[in-house]
């Protein structure tokens, strides 16, 4: 017998943020629904930013000290490491793969929180969108995904799209307007998908990663590599994400 009470969950909203909620057609999401097999799958990198680009980056999450961003590079360097394009989080601080998150594995004076799990922090996304804003022609019509599996509303009535993995409910805005749901609360969830009516390029996290992915131009991908506010790394599209 399940004695555990039922989850409460607040009707799903119009809008989430400043972002609509799409409560009809999906047409704006079928180029990431209909990928050939092989195309994207579960698990990498193209999977998560969607197939088809000329270049892909990794975006780390920070750690932090104090509530102030750590870089990967700096935490990995204290254990006499260093941080490639596809270490995780795990093997920076010398971990096993099961390694939980408690607050004992901080090292003094260096890191004392791990990256956010999950889909682009805050800090990061308000970073991101100046970037992303130079290589599209339209960061005022643009369209998000967010995972309806995270908890806090019922999205069982909202049409969902379908990515590898996950079921994602449909949002519209401009750019800007994608770090607005935090205005809900501090510990609201950025959506997981974005991308620009044009489809210039392809913005990819999860609730599972401690990286953002994004997929565009190598135009793109050299800016977001060289941003001295982002840690970035080149990936492929068929690299395994973490």
């Amino acid at each position: 017998m399940d004695d555990y009470p039922p989850v409460h969950r607040e009707p799903a909203p119009e809008a989430y943020g400043r972002l609509l909620v799409r409560g009809t057609g999906l047409e704006a999401a079928r180029w990431l629904t209909e990928r050939a097999p092989g195309h994207g799958d579960f698990g990498t990198v193209a999977g998560v930013a969607a197939p088809g680009f000329a270049a892909y980056a990794r975006v780390l999450h920070p750690a932090s000290l104090e509530e102030r961003p750590v870089r990967w590079a700096a935490v990995a360097a204290a254990y006499g490491r260093a941080v490639a394009p596809h270490t995780n989080w795990h093997e920076a601080i010398g971990t096993d793969r099961d390694y939980h998150n408690a607050g004992e594995y901080g090292l003094a004076g260096v890191w004392d929180e791990h990256p956010a799990e999950g889909p682009t922090p805050p800090a990061v996304a308000q970073a991101l969108i100046p970037v992303l804003a130079r290589h599209t022609r339209t960061a005022h019509t643009c369209w998000f995904g967010l995972w309806c599996g995270y908890g806090r509303w019922d999205f069982d009535g909202v049409p969902c799209f379908e990515t590898p993995g996950r079921d994602e409910v449909l949002l519209s805005g401009t750019l800007a307007d994608a770090v607005s749901p935090v205005a809900l609360d501090e510990f609201a969830e950025l959506p997981d998908l974005w991308w620009p009516e044009d489809r210039a390029w392809c913005l990819g996290g999860d609730v599972d990663l401690v990286s953002t992915y994004v997929g565009g131009t190598r135009e793109l991908i050299a800016e977001l590599l060289a941003a001295p506010g982002l840690e970035t790394h080149p990936v492929a599209p068929d690299d395994p994400v973490g």
